[in-house]
């Protein structure tokens, strides 16, 4: 099994569940979240396979959610605004996200990854 882990590499929660996957020698490519942002394309299928709503794909906590005032623009937003507005700026993204391209798991849970991506 190979995981594609879309991470950004200044991201404390990225390293955490980086260390994990390494340290249970999990193999996995990464894709850096800000340089390589996925398309709308990409990110509609990441949502799909993960079952939950776009909206649990934004990074609340970031810098670019609050100055761009994402939290007042989702209250009447489409999942294909939504999808549209993360596809066009990585760092709204909540990271790491990392699928196997069946299942998807966002942000990082210790208990999560073990019950998810444990080989």
């Amino acid at each position: 099994m190979s995981l594609t882990f879309y991470w950004y590499p200044n991201c404390g929660t990225c390293k955490k569940a980086k260390k994990w996957l390494d340290e249970h020698e999990v193999s996995y490519t990464t894709v850096h979240i800000v340089e390589e942002t996925p398309s709308e394309e990409e990110l509609s299928t990441i949502i799909e396979k993960s079952g939950l709503s776009a909206r649990k794909f934004f990074n609340t906590s970031g810098k670019k959610y609050r100055e761009l005032n994402m939290k007042e623009k989702l209250n009447d937003a489409s999942e294909e605004e939504m999808i549209k507005w993360l596809a066009s700026e990585g760092m709204l993204i909540k990271r790491p996200i990392v699928t196997d391209s069946n299942t998807v798991t966002v942000g990082f849970k210790e208990e999560q990854f073990e019950n998810q991506w444990k080989q």
